[in-house]
C-alpha cells in the first residue's frame, strides 16, 4: 500500500528541496515528451534518431520513458530508480547528437551543457530520494 510521505508540518527543508527538484524534473520530462509527440511527431523523432545512426525504435522508447518517468517523478514513485534511469537518456543525448556541437547549448546543434547539468541534477535527486509529498516508501 502506498501513502504520501511527510506531512506539511514535518517536512524538512531538504525534503521540500527534493520535492521541488523531483516535480520540476518530472514536468521538464513531460515537456520534452510533448515536444517529440506534438511538434516533431513520433515518426519525425524516429526519423531524426535514424539520421544520427540510432535505431528508430529507440525514439519510441525514449518518448515512453520521458512520459512515464516524468509522471513517476511528479508522483514521487520510485524516485531514485527513475532518476537514474532517466539520466541514461540524457547521457545518450550527450553522446549523440550534442557532444559534437561543443559544450555550450547555445552552439549550433545544441551543445552538451544542458543535458550534462540535467543528468547531474537527476543524480542529486537520486541521492536525495523522494522528498516530501511522494507516493510510496522512502
Amino acid at each position: 500500500m502506498t501513502s504520501l510521505t511527510a506531512s506539511s508540518t514535518s517536512a524538512s527543508n531538504a525534503d521540500l528541496a527534493a520535492t521541488l527538484l523531483r516535480v520540476t524534473s518530472g514536468v521538464w520530462f513531460l515537456l520534452h515528451a510533448g515536444l517529440k509527440l506534438f511538434v516533431f511527431t513520433p515518426a519525425g523523432t524516429a526519423g531524426f534518431f535514424e539520421s544520427i545512426g540510432l535505431p528508430a525504435i529507440l525514439a519510441y522508447v525514449v518518448i515512453a520513458a520521458e512520459l512515464l518517468g516524468g509522471l513517476a517523478l511528479i508522483a514521487g514513485f520510485k524516485t531514485r530508480l527513475v532518476a537514474l534511469g532517466l539520466s541514461v537518456i540524457l547521457l545518450g543525448s550527450i553522446y549523440t547528437p550534442h557532444f559534437a556541437a561543443g559544450f555550450f547549448f547555445s552552439n549550433e546543434g545544441g551543445g552538451w551543457e544542458f543535458p550534462a547539468f540535467w543528468a547531474l541534477t537527476l543524480w542529486a535527486l537520486a541521492l536525495l530520494g523522494d522528498g516530501a509529498y511522494a507516493l510510496g516508501k522512502r
